[in-house]
Protein backbone atom coordinates (compact mmCIF):
# COMPACT_ATOMS: atom_id res chain seq x y z
CA UNK A 1 0.00 0.00 0.00
CA UNK A 2 1.53 3.30 -1.11
CA UNK A 3 -0.10 6.14 0.82
CA UNK A 4 -0.05 9.70 -0.46
CA UNK A 5 0.59 11.05 3.04
CA UNK A 6 -0.16 14.72 2.54
CA UNK A 7 -2.50 14.62 -0.46
CA UNK A 8 -5.62 16.77 -0.05
CA UNK A 9 -8.03 18.52 -2.41
CA UNK A 10 -5.61 21.44 -2.42
CA UNK A 11 -3.20 19.24 -4.39
CA UNK A 12 -5.61 18.83 -7.31
CA UNK A 13 -3.88 20.32 -10.37
CA UNK A 14 -5.51 23.17 -12.23
CA UNK A 15 -8.52 21.74 -14.12
CA UNK A 16 -9.38 24.80 -16.20
CA UNK A 17 -10.88 23.85 -19.54
CA UNK A 18 -11.53 20.24 -18.53
CA UNK A 19 -15.02 18.73 -18.64
CA UNK A 20 -16.23 16.27 -16.01
CA UNK A 21 -19.37 14.20 -15.58
CA UNK A 22 -20.10 13.19 -11.98
CA UNK A 23 -23.03 10.85 -11.40
CA UNK A 24 -24.96 11.32 -8.18
CA UNK A 25 -23.47 14.80 -7.86
CA UNK A 26 -26.18 16.43 -5.76
CA UNK A 27 -25.22 14.93 -2.37
CA UNK A 28 -22.60 13.07 -0.37
CA UNK A 29 -19.44 12.03 -2.17
CA UNK A 30 -20.70 13.31 -5.51
CA UNK A 31 -21.36 16.79 -4.15
CA UNK A 32 -17.97 16.90 -2.42
CA UNK A 33 -16.28 15.76 -5.63
CA UNK A 34 -18.13 18.34 -7.71
CA UNK A 35 -17.28 21.15 -5.32
CA UNK A 36 -13.57 20.27 -5.31
CA UNK A 37 -13.32 19.97 -9.10
CA UNK A 38 -15.17 23.25 -9.65
CA UNK A 39 -12.88 24.98 -7.17
CA UNK A 40 -9.91 23.97 -9.32
CA UNK A 41 -11.52 25.35 -12.50
CA UNK A 42 -13.19 22.25 -13.96
CA UNK A 43 -16.52 22.41 -15.76
CA UNK A 44 -18.68 19.83 -13.98
CA UNK A 45 -21.86 18.27 -15.35
CA UNK A 46 -23.99 17.12 -12.43
CA UNK A 47 -25.72 13.93 -13.60
CA UNK A 48 -28.62 13.53 -11.18
CA UNK A 49 -31.93 11.69 -11.00
CA UNK A 50 -33.70 14.66 -9.36
CA UNK A 51 -32.99 17.89 -11.25
CA UNK A 52 -34.42 20.07 -8.47
CA UNK A 53 -31.90 18.62 -6.02
CA UNK A 54 -29.20 19.14 -8.62
CA UNK A 55 -30.10 22.80 -8.97
CA UNK A 56 -30.06 23.21 -5.18
CA UNK A 57 -26.57 21.69 -5.15
CA UNK A 58 -25.44 24.19 -7.78
CA UNK A 59 -26.85 27.05 -5.71
CA UNK A 60 -25.04 25.74 -2.63
CA UNK A 61 -21.70 25.49 -4.44
CA UNK A 62 -22.10 28.86 -6.18
CA UNK A 63 -22.74 30.58 -2.85
CA UNK A 64 -19.13 29.91 -1.90
CA UNK A 65 -17.71 29.71 -5.43
CA UNK A 66 -19.44 32.28 -7.67
CA UNK A 67 -17.05 31.45 -10.51
CA UNK A 68 -17.93 27.74 -10.51
CA UNK A 69 -18.75 26.31 -13.96
CA UNK A 70 -21.61 23.86 -13.47
CA UNK A 71 -24.58 22.39 -15.32
CA UNK A 72 -27.33 20.00 -14.26
CA UNK A 73 -28.62 17.14 -16.41
CA UNK A 74 -31.10 14.43 -15.55
CA UNK A 75 -29.83 10.85 -15.42
CA UNK A 76 -31.64 7.88 -13.88
CA UNK A 77 -29.02 5.14 -13.94
CA UNK A 78 -31.61 2.48 -13.12
CA UNK A 79 -33.41 3.21 -16.42
CA UNK A 80 -31.38 2.44 -19.54
CA UNK A 81 -33.65 4.67 -21.64
CA UNK A 82 -32.64 7.59 -19.40
CA UNK A 83 -28.96 6.66 -19.80
CA UNK A 84 -29.29 6.70 -23.59
CA UNK A 85 -31.14 10.03 -23.52
CA UNK A 86 -28.46 11.59 -21.29
CA UNK A 87 -25.65 10.35 -23.56
CA UNK A 88 -27.43 11.58 -26.68
CA UNK A 89 -27.93 15.06 -25.25
CA UNK A 90 -24.32 15.22 -24.10
CA UNK A 91 -23.14 14.37 -27.61
CA UNK A 92 -25.30 17.17 -28.97
CA UNK A 93 -23.81 19.77 -26.62
CA UNK A 94 -20.21 18.75 -25.95
CA UNK A 95 -17.51 17.74 -28.45
CA UNK A 96 -15.44 15.96 -25.81
CA UNK A 97 -15.39 14.73 -22.22
CA UNK A 98 -12.22 14.53 -20.12
CA UNK A 99 -13.31 12.58 -17.03
CA UNK A 100 -16.32 10.43 -16.19
CA UNK A 101 -16.75 9.67 -12.48
CA UNK A 102 -19.13 6.75 -11.96
CA UNK A 103 -20.06 7.67 -8.39
CA UNK A 104 -23.82 7.30 -7.90
CA UNK A 105 -25.34 4.34 -6.11
CA UNK A 106 -28.19 2.94 -4.07
CA UNK A 107 -27.75 0.78 -0.99
CA UNK A 108 -29.76 -2.09 0.50
CA UNK A 109 -33.35 -1.31 -0.56
CA UNK A 110 -36.08 -3.95 -0.39
CA UNK A 111 -36.05 -6.09 -3.51
CA UNK A 112 -37.04 -3.79 -6.38
CA UNK A 113 -36.82 -4.17 -10.14
CA UNK A 114 -35.65 -1.48 -12.55
CA UNK A 115 -37.58 -0.23 -15.56
CA UNK A 116 -35.97 -3.00 -17.63
CA UNK A 117 -36.63 -5.68 -14.99
CA UNK A 118 -33.19 -5.92 -13.36
CA UNK A 119 -32.53 -5.92 -9.60
CA UNK A 120 -32.29 -2.25 -8.65
CA UNK A 121 -28.81 -2.17 -7.10
CA UNK A 122 -27.23 -4.15 -9.93
CA UNK A 123 -29.12 -1.98 -12.44
CA UNK A 124 -28.21 1.39 -10.93
CA UNK A 125 -24.76 0.75 -9.50
CA UNK A 126 -23.38 -1.41 -12.31
CA UNK A 127 -25.48 -1.72 -15.48
CA UNK A 128 -26.29 1.98 -15.71
CA UNK A 129 -22.63 2.93 -15.33
CA UNK A 130 -21.54 0.23 -17.79
CA UNK A 131 -23.96 1.58 -20.40
CA UNK A 132 -23.09 5.22 -19.68
CA UNK A 133 -19.37 4.57 -20.07
CA UNK A 134 -19.86 2.73 -23.34
CA UNK A 135 -22.11 5.42 -24.78
CA UNK A 136 -19.67 8.20 -23.83
CA UNK A 137 -16.46 6.42 -24.80
CA UNK A 138 -16.06 8.35 -28.06
CA UNK A 139 -16.36 11.68 -26.23
CA UNK A 140 -13.79 10.49 -23.70
CA UNK A 141 -11.42 9.35 -26.45
CA UNK A 142 -11.51 12.95 -27.75
CA UNK A 143 -10.65 14.33 -24.31
CA UNK A 144 -7.42 15.53 -22.75
CA UNK A 145 -5.73 12.74 -20.73
CA UNK A 146 -9.17 11.14 -20.36
CA UNK A 147 -10.18 8.90 -17.47
CA UNK A 148 -13.07 6.83 -16.23
CA UNK A 149 -13.20 6.56 -12.44
CA UNK A 150 -15.55 3.87 -11.14
CA UNK A 151 -16.36 3.96 -7.44
CA UNK A 152 -16.48 0.60 -5.69
CA UNK A 153 -16.35 -0.24 -1.96
CA UNK A 154 -14.36 -2.26 0.56
CA UNK A 155 -17.51 -4.41 0.58
CA UNK A 156 -16.58 -5.81 -2.84
CA UNK A 157 -14.21 -8.15 -0.98
CA UNK A 158 -17.17 -9.80 0.79
CA UNK A 159 -19.12 -10.55 -2.38
CA UNK A 160 -19.56 -12.93 -5.25
CA UNK A 161 -21.61 -12.41 -8.39
CA UNK A 162 -24.73 -14.56 -8.52
CA UNK A 163 -24.69 -15.19 -12.24
CA UNK A 164 -27.53 -17.72 -11.84
CA UNK A 165 -29.79 -15.33 -9.86
CA UNK A 166 -28.86 -11.72 -10.64
CA UNK A 167 -32.38 -10.47 -9.98
CA UNK A 168 -32.62 -12.05 -6.53
CA UNK A 169 -35.74 -13.93 -7.52
CA UNK A 170 -34.76 -17.04 -5.56
CA UNK A 171 -33.04 -15.41 -2.62
CA UNK A 172 -32.57 -11.72 -1.91
CA UNK A 173 -30.51 -10.15 0.85
CA UNK A 174 -30.31 -6.35 0.61
CA UNK A 175 -26.69 -5.96 1.76
CA UNK A 176 -25.58 -9.07 -0.11
CA UNK A 177 -26.87 -7.62 -3.37
CA UNK A 178 -25.32 -4.24 -2.55
CA UNK A 179 -21.97 -5.97 -2.07
CA UNK A 180 -22.52 -7.81 -5.36
CA UNK A 181 -23.05 -4.51 -7.18
CA UNK A 182 -19.84 -3.10 -5.71
CA UNK A 183 -17.94 -6.20 -6.81
CA UNK A 184 -19.44 -5.71 -10.28
CA UNK A 185 -18.08 -2.14 -10.25
CA UNK A 186 -14.62 -3.45 -9.41
CA UNK A 187 -14.73 -6.22 -12.02
CA UNK A 188 -15.95 -3.74 -14.65
CA UNK A 189 -13.29 -1.13 -13.90
CA UNK A 190 -10.46 -3.66 -14.18
CA UNK A 191 -11.88 -5.34 -17.30
CA UNK A 192 -12.37 -1.92 -18.91
CA UNK A 193 -8.70 -1.23 -18.22
CA UNK A 194 -7.72 -4.47 -19.98
CA UNK A 195 -9.78 -3.69 -23.06
CA UNK A 196 -8.67 -0.06 -23.27
CA UNK A 197 -5.03 -1.13 -22.98
CA UNK A 198 -5.35 -3.79 -25.66
CA UNK A 199 -6.98 -1.36 -28.07
CA UNK A 200 -4.43 1.41 -27.58
CA UNK A 201 -7.11 3.84 -26.38
CA UNK A 202 -5.92 7.00 -24.60
CA UNK A 203 -8.65 6.54 -21.98
CA UNK A 204 -7.56 5.26 -18.57
CA UNK A 205 -9.87 3.23 -16.30
CA UNK A 206 -9.20 3.73 -12.59
CA UNK A 207 -11.04 2.40 -9.54
CA UNK A 208 -11.61 4.11 -6.19
CA UNK A 209 -13.41 3.56 -2.93
CA UNK A 210 -14.22 6.07 -0.15
CA UNK A 211 -13.67 3.91 2.93
CA UNK A 212 -16.34 4.58 5.53
CA UNK A 213 -17.90 7.97 4.92
CA UNK A 214 -20.91 9.67 6.49
CA UNK A 215 -23.36 10.13 3.61
CA UNK A 216 -27.07 9.82 2.92
CA UNK A 217 -26.38 6.35 1.53
CA UNK A 218 -26.28 4.89 5.04
CA UNK A 219 -29.02 7.06 6.52
CA UNK A 220 -31.22 6.38 3.52
CA UNK A 221 -30.98 2.60 3.90
CA UNK A 222 -34.59 1.48 4.50
CA UNK A 223 -33.67 -1.78 6.27
CA UNK A 224 -34.06 -0.94 9.96
CA UNK A 225 -31.10 -2.81 11.47
CA UNK A 226 -28.68 -1.75 8.74
CA UNK A 227 -29.82 1.85 9.06
CA UNK A 228 -29.15 1.71 12.80
CA UNK A 229 -25.74 0.09 12.44
CA UNK A 230 -24.48 2.08 9.44
CA UNK A 231 -26.07 5.42 10.19
CA UNK A 232 -26.86 6.01 13.84
CA UNK A 233 -24.03 4.03 15.41
CA UNK A 234 -21.26 3.71 12.83
CA UNK A 235 -21.20 7.21 11.37
CA UNK A 236 -20.44 9.18 14.56
CA UNK A 237 -17.75 6.71 15.65
CA UNK A 238 -15.88 5.75 12.50
CA UNK A 239 -17.03 7.68 9.46
CA UNK A 240 -15.12 10.49 7.82
CA UNK A 241 -16.63 13.58 6.24
CA UNK A 242 -17.74 13.42 2.57
CA UNK A 243 -14.97 15.90 1.70
CA UNK A 244 -12.42 13.38 3.03
CA UNK A 245 -14.20 10.32 1.63
CA UNK A 246 -14.13 11.91 -1.83
CA UNK A 247 -10.33 12.24 -1.84
CA UNK A 248 -9.61 8.78 -3.34
CA UNK A 249 -11.86 9.40 -6.34
CA UNK A 250 -10.52 12.94 -6.74
CA UNK A 251 -6.98 11.58 -6.65
CA UNK A 252 -7.93 8.89 -9.18
CA UNK A 253 -9.53 11.50 -11.44
CA UNK A 254 -6.84 14.17 -11.38
CA UNK A 255 -3.41 13.11 -10.13
CA UNK A 256 -0.96 12.83 -13.05
CA UNK A 257 0.83 9.82 -11.53
CA UNK A 258 -2.24 7.57 -11.49
CA UNK A 259 -2.12 4.68 -13.95
CA UNK A 260 -4.90 2.71 -15.57
CA UNK A 261 -6.08 -0.32 -13.63
CA UNK A 262 -5.09 1.06 -10.23
CA UNK A 263 -7.43 0.94 -7.22
CA UNK A 264 -7.31 3.98 -4.91
CA UNK A 265 -8.73 3.97 -1.39
CA UNK A 266 -8.02 5.42 2.07
CA UNK A 267 -4.65 4.37 3.42
CA UNK A 268 -5.62 4.15 7.09
CA UNK A 269 -6.61 1.17 9.23
CA UNK A 270 -8.74 -1.34 7.31
CA UNK A 271 -9.02 1.28 4.54
CA UNK A 272 -11.83 2.98 6.47
CA UNK A 273 -10.27 6.44 6.39
CA UNK A 274 -7.05 8.24 5.61
CA UNK A 275 -5.18 9.85 2.73
CA UNK A 276 -5.48 8.28 -0.74
CA UNK A 277 -3.42 5.13 -1.25
CA UNK A 278 -3.05 2.43 -3.88
CA UNK A 279 -4.88 -0.59 -2.51
CA UNK A 280 -5.59 -4.12 -3.67
CA UNK A 281 -8.61 -5.57 -5.43
CA UNK A 282 -10.10 -8.86 -4.29
CA UNK A 283 -8.69 -11.69 -6.43
CA UNK A 284 -12.08 -12.35 -8.03
CA UNK A 285 -12.30 -8.69 -9.10
CA UNK A 286 -8.99 -8.96 -10.92
CA UNK A 287 -9.79 -12.33 -12.51
CA UNK A 288 -9.89 -12.04 -16.35
CA UNK A 289 -12.42 -14.85 -16.76
CA UNK A 290 -14.84 -13.18 -14.36
CA UNK A 291 -14.24 -9.88 -16.14
CA UNK A 292 -15.01 -11.37 -19.54
CA UNK A 293 -18.12 -13.15 -18.26
CA UNK A 294 -19.55 -10.04 -16.57
CA UNK A 295 -18.68 -7.88 -19.60
CA UNK A 296 -20.49 -10.15 -22.06
CA UNK A 297 -23.51 -10.42 -19.78
CA UNK A 298 -23.60 -6.63 -19.33
CA UNK A 299 -23.54 -6.15 -23.10
CA UNK A 300 -26.54 -8.47 -23.40
CA UNK A 301 -28.50 -6.81 -20.60
CA UNK A 302 -27.85 -3.22 -21.75
CA UNK A 303 -27.52 -3.71 -25.51
CA UNK A 304 -24.47 -1.44 -25.38
CA UNK A 305 -21.27 -2.35 -27.23
CA UNK A 306 -18.08 -0.37 -26.62
CA UNK A 307 -16.46 1.11 -29.74
CA UNK A 308 -12.78 0.56 -28.96
CA UNK A 309 -10.12 1.73 -31.41
CA UNK A 310 -8.50 -0.87 -33.63
CA UNK A 311 -5.76 -2.72 -31.78
CA UNK A 312 -2.40 -0.95 -32.01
Amino acid sequence: MTQQQSWTAEHIPDQSGRVFVVTGANSGLGLATTRALARRGGHVILAVRDEAKGRRAVTEIAAGQPEASLEVRRLDLADLDSVRAFAGQLHADHPRLDVLINNAGVMAPPRTLSAQGHELQFACNHLGHFALTGLLLDLLAAGDKPRVVTVSSVNHRQAHIRFDDLSGERRYKPMGFYNQSKLANAVFGRELHRRLSRSGSPVRSVLAHPGYTATNLQYGTPIGLWRLVLGRIGNPLLAQRPADGALPQLYAATDPTVEGGQFIGPGGMAELRGAPARVQLAPVAADPDTGRRLWELSEQLTDVRFAFPATV
